[in-house]
Parts: C-alpha cells; structure tokens; sequence
C-alpha cells in the first residue's frame, strides 16, 4: 500500500528510531549516534549503530539497515504494511483508510481466521467418533492428550468435502478456502469440481511466532499411500515455508537458553512433551536461511537433531555452514540405540537426553566423525585419503587450538603421530591462506568488483554512473533543497535502477512538500533499504553545488552512451543545460 505521505511524516516522528531500537537493543551513545550490539547476527563487538539526525539504522557487520519501519519489519517479521500498523499503534495514531491496503489486510485476516476455525475443527474431528484413527495412531506414538491439546493437533477424515462444507456453513467462500490451501479444484468433463486438501491425516497446525494459523502439515495414516508422509501447505497469502519454522511461537518463551532443532514436527512435539520446551522443527532437511535468521532472533545456540541418515548428514553439514555464518553456534546430538529424538525420548526418558544434550558434539568433532565414517582406516590407501580430507577439512577450523586438538584425533584414528598430523594440516592451512590472498587481490584489484552492493540482488552495471548516483543521494538526504539544482536530472537517467527508484521517490516527496528521508520510502525490499542506508552513511561530504552539477553531468553523459543514438538529440541538449550553468565543473 501506498500510506499518505504525511501520515508516514507524523508517524517517523511519534517513533524516533533511538526510541524503538532502543526496547531491543542496549545502546550507548557516541557523540551524535548510538551503538550497540547487532540483534540480527551474532557479535561481541558492537558495529550496529543508529543515526537519530537521519532516522537510520545500519550494521557495519551484516550490513542491515533502513528506517524505523524497516527495522520493526527485521525485528518482528512483519509485511510493510504490518510493521506501520505495529508502529502506528505504539505511537497512538490511526492507520488512514485505504482500499487497497484495507482491501488486502482485510484478506489477510480473514484467511488467518478460516485456518484458526479450521484448526478448531479439525481438532474437534479428533475427539469425535470420527477421530479413532488419530487418536490411535497418536497413542501409538506415545503422545499425551495435554500435549494434544498445547499444539492443536486434529484429524482430518477420510472424505473429499468434510471441512469444505463445514466452513461454508460458518460462512467461507470457495474462493477463500483455495486461497487458504485448504480446498483444491480440478477439472474432469469440462466441469471444476473442488476437494479438501487433506483427507485421512493427523493434522498439525502451522502457528507463526504471532500465534496466528497459517497453513497445516498433514501426516497421512494410509499405510498403503504411495507419496510422502506429510503433505504441507502451499505457499499461499498467510503462509511462506521458507519464513516458517514449527514450534517457534512456543520455543521462543523458553528459558533454556537454546534452541533444539528438530527435522520434523513429531521430534519437536515429543521434546516439548517430556520437558525441553525450546524445540522447534525445519519440515524438512532443506533449512533456508530466512528460517536461521528467525531461529537466530531468539538463539545464539542451536543444538540439531536431524536423523543420522545420508540426507539427514548431509542436510546437518549444510546447517553448520550457515549457522556459522549467522554467528550462531551449533552442536549435533547423536542419538544410540535410536533414529530420532521422538524415539530416543519414549525409549530412554528425558534424564537420559538430557545427559546427551550437554554432550552433544560440536560442529568440528561432528564433521571430523563423518569424514571418518567414510573410510576403511585398516586399509593403507584409505587412510592416506582421510588424512589428506582431514587436514584440508581442520585448516578450515578459526583458531589454532582447535587445530591442534582436532589434528591429535586424526592422527590418533588413523595411527600416526600427532607431529606428522600437524605437519598437514600446516600445508593445507598455508594452501587455504594463499588461496584467499590470491582472491581477495584479485578482489581489489578489481575496482568494479569491489565498488559493487554488498547485497547479490543488486548490481552496478555502470560504475561511473553509480558513484555519482549514489553523491547525489546522500546530498539531497542531507538538504533537500539541492533538488533545486538537480531540475535537469530525470529518474530514468540513472544507471542503477534502485538509486534511481530513491531519487524518483524523494524528489517526488520534496515537490509535495514533505519530509525527504529514507525513514519513509515505501516499495522497497529490506536489501534495498540496507543498501541505500549504506549508500546515505558512507561519508559526510560537505554539500557542494559543484559537485552536484558534476555528478549530474557523469549521470547523464553515461546515460546517453547507453542509449546509443536512441533519444541521443534531447539528451544532448539536456547535458548541454548542465554544462551551461554555473560552476559546472566538467
């Protein structure tokens, strides 16, 4: 939604950006800014600073950044629109009508309702005569009903149009119960003909950290059923799987201290049940980093639990790569005598997993162990391509303590001396720094390369361009009135398309007679914000008119380069104006 410009105006103002950030992160101020330590990654040293005179945020680290709405959508995880509500409601204002936003809002909260009613029902359908088979097959599974009940689990029966009709007697539309994923179609003689979704399945609410329904995992009791286990819901207009993480909206009260990352529902549910109540579940081995940056808004400990099978290996080698990565730190509990943690919990009690938990491997033993569980160490030429992996793999590791000690259980499991171990690992370590040398001169030697947006989406393709797109931002951020200047420059003259959708968007606010601040920009991804935040802190440059008409010029001299003849006539004259004025310094 596009929210009135002088709404979002009262708005920034009723929620000074110290303010806010400060009810989640400890701040102290240094001279005009504040600092703290970064709530989106991992850190000790703070490099997360907020700019009350511009109403910015940015982390020298992660390189986040934005306004105060950006911020709330981060911390919260909130739609734009939401985050302006959020703030709206802090601040005491009412958000203005809007069809559009209202109209979508609207849906959006009708939809969260459907998936609440139909979890109800569902439920209800569990603890009916209808229900019998849930209910045996979670007895079998050794679930009690209290934990039944604390995650809402029901019973879909085995029938096309069971919930279908029940909804549309409380009022749904066919219409609403597709964009729920909650009814499909299909087309059979020319006719559309509707089905519910789920039939014949346990039935697992998906709640997000709000406590809202979004969408359902379904566990099928056919055992004769030919696909997978589980059928999830569809992405949908409530429901995202790769922003979703099971379990979450009860994990993140836990006082434990960590987070136990479970493969599936049934692992975490079963954790909950006998005590650990800081577990949740990925759906699934393929865990994405929206999924980490949730789980590390509430952890900087992450214990997995994923099955020890190959794709659950190989799914756990991934995970450590990228926690590490978020500055979270990760150990692997590896279970004995059972494949997961729902059977390791029934078969042995939670003292004994609680005992597995503290002595759960860290994340170089864990990749040690698996390297060597792919050799036959008896065997001389097996050995010699273990220790080659495992010196390559142990030069990785951040400090030479861990080096060495990791280096001893090489060595000591493959039957060699410590020093011949260490010898290895000192090649490989000299190779790996070389190698990183090598790249990051190359790096530097490469001045596009290393002018370029931190962000991957976003790309420079002319660098010339860009630099002086990105002067002319941070002046008129610091005095708007140097738009005055800027008459001749047109948005689209602008090589890189989110510097220009800035310009376009600010200078717009400045003929309205509005406040001229990234703070308000509406329509931009959260790496767009972060970067242009980067792009208005980069330095504080006096605001000259010279540079201004200089910086116009190079935009419009390479602008019409890359036209190549299309339009070139009125571009000429246009760069002609700006040569002509004043203190042009071309």
């Amino acid at each position: 939604m596009a929210f009135p410009p002088a709404f979002l105006d009262e708005l920034i103002a009723r929620n000074p950006i110290e303010d806010v950030v400060g009810q989640y992160v400890q701040l102290k101020r240094s001279g005009a800014n504040y600092f703290g330590l970064c709530p989106f990654h991992s850190e000790k040293t703070g490099s997360f600073s907020v700019a009350p005179n511009k109403q910015i945020y940015y982390c020298f680290g992660c390189h986040k950044g934005g306004g105060v709405i950006n911020f709330i959508m981060d911390i919260e995880n909130l739609s734009y629109p939401d985050a302006v509500r959020f703030l709206a409601k802090r601040a005491g204002l009412e958000v203005p009508e809007d069809d559009r936003y209202q109209s979508r809002y609207r849906e959006q909260e009708r939809l969260w309702k459907l998936c609440k009613d139909a979890a109800r029902f569902f439920h209800q359908q569990l603890k009916s005569d209808a229900g019998k088979p849930g209910r045996a097959y979670l007895a079998g599974r050794g679930m009690d009903w209290q934990t039944v009940t604390k995650f809402g689990i029901g019973f879909a029966v085995d029938d096309w149009h069971t919930l279908e009709n029940a909804m549309r007697k409380q009022g749904y539309t066919r219409e609403e119960l597709i964009a729920a994923d909650l009814v499909g179609e299909r087309e059979k003689d020319g006719r559309r003909y509707s089905y519910d979704r789920f039939t014949n399945r346990v039935m697992f609410p998906l709640i997000d950290v709000r406590g809202n329904v979004v969408g359902f995992a379904g566990r099928t009791l056919d055992a004769n059923y030919q696909g997978r286990k589980y059928l999830n819901s569809k992405d949908t207009l409530i429901f995202n799987k790769r922003n979703f993480v099971f379990g979450m909206n009860l994990a993140k009260k836990s006082k434990q201290g960590r987070i136990i990352l479970c493969e599936g529902p049934m692992d975490a549910i079963a954790c909950h049940q006998f005590g650990f109540d800081c577990a949740v579940a990925s759906q699934g081995t393929s865990l994405t980093q929206e999924q980490i940056n949730i789980i590390g808004k509430y952890t900087d400990q992450v214990v997995m639990t994923f099955d020890s099978d190959f794709a659950g290996q190989n799914a756990t080698q991934r995970a450590i790569t990228m926690f590490e990565k978020a500055g979270i730190s990760v150990r692997i509990l590896r279970f004995e005598g059972a494949k997961d943690a729902d059977e390791f919990l029934h078969k042995y009690g939670a003292d004994r997993f609680s005992v597995l938990l503290e002595g759960s491997a860290d994340q170089a033993d864990y990749r040690l162990q698996s390297l060597k569980s792919q050799y036959d160490l008896s065997k001389d030429d097996q050995k010699v391509e273990f220790l080659k992996k495992a010196a390559v793999l142990i030069s990785g590791f951040p400090n030479a303590i861990e080096r060495e000690i990791y280096g001893a259980k090489a060595a000591e499991a493959a039957g060699i001396t410590p020093d011949a171990m260490k010898l290895e690992i000192s090649r490989a370590y000299k190779n790996r720094r070389r190698r990183e040398q090598k790249k990051e001169e190359e790096k530097n030697l490469s001045p596009v390369t290393a002018l370029q947006p931190a962000a991957r989406g976003l790309r420079y393709d002319n660098i010339r361009s860009a630099r002086a797109e990105e002067v002319v931002l941070r002046q008129v951020l610091r005095d708007a009135s140097q738009f005055e200047l800027l008459k001749d420059l047109p948005p689209e003259a602008f090589s890189a398309p989110v510097l220009g959708k800035a310009y376009a968007a600010l200078r717009e606010r400045y003929r309205a007679g509005h406040d001229v601040s990234l703070a308000v920009l509406q329509d931009f991804t959260p790496e767009e914000l972060a970067h242009l935040t980067g792009v208005a802190r980069a330095n504080d440059e006096p605001v000259s008119e010279q540079a201004l008409r200089d910086c116009a010029a190079a935009i419009l001299e390479e602008h019409q380069k890359s036209q190549q003849g299309q339009g070139e006539d009125a571009l000429r004259a246009t760069l002609e104006r700006m040569k002509n004025k004043k203190g042009y310094g071309g």
